[in-house]
């Protein structure tokens, strides 16, 4: 498909975001969902000889997730295989794991989604590695912490230039998220601050957020929370979002699991602000050889990434500490 329109850029500069439809097909998403289950059959299976798991009655990817979900006193048995970056962890080791299988590959590639990125940021395009998949379980059947609290539930606010480390204060990153399946406000889609992108990086306070306490807030204190509007989107459209755009996610009221993929670009050259994670060259209109086909290639990559950081020398993947007042 052809790039932004003069109009849509436009609208992507005022508000911060932009919705356009239909940039996936089906056949790319079933494609999709074939790898996950997959993975989920295999690892389940294995899980289930281990003890950590009965074997799964559901006849779909939703329904099986939920039931794994349901069952499992560590959710990050299952989750560490199907996110597509490695976890932010102190100690990571060779134990870790992630998907990084050729449909995953192959939705970064997608040409359809680079010519809307390349509208955005230019011709020479870098996948981010700051990248991941969301499956969102049904708040009535999610798993619970000991304080009766959702596991994995919604997303507090943040901005994405909150969650890298400040050597990509500079870098221009591009957002693209998307569902697997249509996502409202029933069953938990994003929800943004149109024009907030025109901010500063507020403050993120680590674990403000009692359904998220490993994950990073920005107090609603220190923005305009009542214009937040929610963001429905019908399976294979797609949202672009500045870096700074404030956004969080609706609760997943629904009886299904709410499953997308945020990815990241920037331009060839910009920091991507988790230099410790392989990104590649997507797109390059003056170095086409330079680009990137290959997703064995980039399978090995972060396991090479994953391998070094096991070594020791960890980075750090959090520029904050809660010290700030507004946290208090």
């Amino acid at each position: 498909m052809a790039g932004l329109t003069v109009e849509q850029l436009d609208r992507f500069r005022e508000d911060g975001y932009l919705i356009v439809e239909d940039v996936l097909t089906g056949e790319d998403l079933a494609a999709i969902e074939a790898e996950y289950r997959k993975i989920v059959d295999r690892v389940s299976a294995d899980l289930a000889l281990r003890g950590k798991l009965r074997p799964l009655a559901g006849t779909t990817f939703s329904e099986c997730y939920i039931e794994a979900m349901q069952q499992l006193d560590d959710m990050y048995d299952l989750y560490q295989h199907l996110d597509i970056s490695l976890p932010l962890l102190e100690d990571l080791d060779h134990s870790h794991t992630m998907n990084a299988g050729p449909e995953v590959f192959r939705l970064l590639t997608n040409p359809r989604l680079l010519d809307i990125v390349e509208s955005v940021i230019g011709p020479e395009i870098y996948s981010n590695p700051v990248q991941h998949v969301r499956i969102k379980v049904p708040e009535s059947r999610a798993p619970r912490d000991d304080n009766g609290m959702v596991k994995f539930g919604v997303t507090p606010w943040h901005q994405d230039a909150g969650v890298v480390n400040p050597d990509a204060d500079e870098s221009m990153i591009l957002t693209v998220w998307f569902p697997l399946m249509d996502a409202d406000a029933e069953n938990g889609c994003l929800q943004v601050v149109p024009g907030s992108h025109r901010g500063d990086l507020l403050t993120h306070c680590p674990g403000m957020e009692a359904s998220s306490p490993s994950g990073l807030q920005i107090p609603e204190s220190q923005f305009e929370v009542g214009k937040a509007v929610p963001v429905p989107l019908k399976k294979g459209d797609v949202l672009f979002m500045t870096k700074f755009t404030i956004h969080s996610s609706l609760p997943n009221n629904s009886d299904r699991i709410r499953w997308s993929f945020d990815l990241r670009y920037n331009p060839i050259g910009h920091s991507t602000g988790r230099t410790s994670f392989p990104g590649f060259v997507a797109r390059s209109r003056s170095k086409p050889d330079s680009e990137l086909h290959d997703p064995v290639i980039w399978n090995e990559m972060w396991t090479e990434a994953r391998d070094a950081l096991a070594k020791g020398n960890e980075p750090a993947f959090n520029r904050w500490d809660g010290s700030d007042p507004v946290c208090a």
